[in-house]
């Protein structure tokens, strides 16, 4: 697909990679708001195309009492005011057939969980809608495996996929990166590379994820050098408080030196 074809889209002509940046869920009207003006002044000066990315629900999550979210149309109302404020697309991901058709009302581009990756009539619900579809590869999936989801993407009558890498479970309680499956995936679908979550240290004792945020600049630059369309990065003003997989997100005042240097780096890749 052409990233032409997402809505409100900016600086496609840029030669940049494009970002899904934004909190892990939405928390409130002022904290999204809040994250998606800093995020925008940021991408229209590196001329990055962006979509914001928020959670409209968490529905996996470790323990029972985890923070779920603030109730399905205040927050997807929510995506629908960044968008409309700013004039930026938006992303949120979906757990059940039924989310499709909610979600498709507010938001721009649909993404399919990577535990859910697999489940066909969720793909299918969400093809049909006529979005955009990012498909995240199950942490549990071969690179190879993830020509499958997309043709079940197309198979429906459409063509808007794209993969989404957020590492693959090494052992119990680690993610690792395989840069060999990027250029696999490329061949099925533009491919992105999840930053944030690849660094996830999930199954951890106390029933919350740990991370290793210290490592987001590297997974990010090697990333980049492999030639990835897109990044997803989560961010926050407070990740010690997000209600949601703080232990891996950015911190939001890193966000522009981040993104500068790979900008930097993709000029670089680009005159090779």
């Amino acid at each position: 697909m052409n990233l032409k074809d997402v809505p409100k889209i900016k600086h496609t002509d840029a030669n940049n990679f494009f970002l899904l940046c934004g909190p892990c869920a939405i928390e409130s009207e002022e904290m999204a708001l809040r994250i998606a003006e800093k995020v925008v002044e940021i991408t229209n000066k590196l001329e990055i195309p962006y979509i914001f990315k928020g959670s409209f629900k968490k529905a996996n999550r470790s323990r029972i009492d985890s923070f779920t979210g603030i109730g399905d149309e205040k927050a997807l109302k929510i995506l629908k005011k960044v968008s409309d404020t700013f004039d930026i697309p938006t992303v949120t991901d979906i757990h059940e057939i039924s989310d499709a058709a909610l979600a498709a009302q507010y938001v721009d581009v649909l993404q399919i969980p990577a535990f859910l990756v697999r489940q066909t009539d969720l793909v299918v619900a969400a093809a049909e809608t006529g979005k955009v579809v990012n498909l995240k590869k199950g942490q549990f999936m071969s690179p190879e495996a993830m020509k499958h989801a997309v043709q079940k993407v197309k198979d429906s009558g459409s063509d808007k996929a794209w993969i989404t890498d957020r590492g693959t479970m090494f052992g119990y309680q680690d993610m690792i990166v395989d840069f060999r499956g990027i250029p696999t995936m490329r061949e099925y679908a533009p491919t992105v590379l999840d930053v944030t979550h690849s660094l996830q240290q999930p199954n951890q004792s106390a029933g919350v994820t740990g991370g290793r945020p210290d490592m987001i600049e590297t997974i990010a630059r090697a990333g980049i050098v492999n030639h990835v369309d897109g990044l997803f990065i989560e961010t926050h003003f407070d990740p010690a408080n997000a209600k949601s997989d703080g232990a891996n997100m950015l911190h939001l005042d890193n966000l522009e030196q981040l993104l500068t240097h790979l900008v930097a780096i993709r000029k670089t890749v680009n005159a090779f």
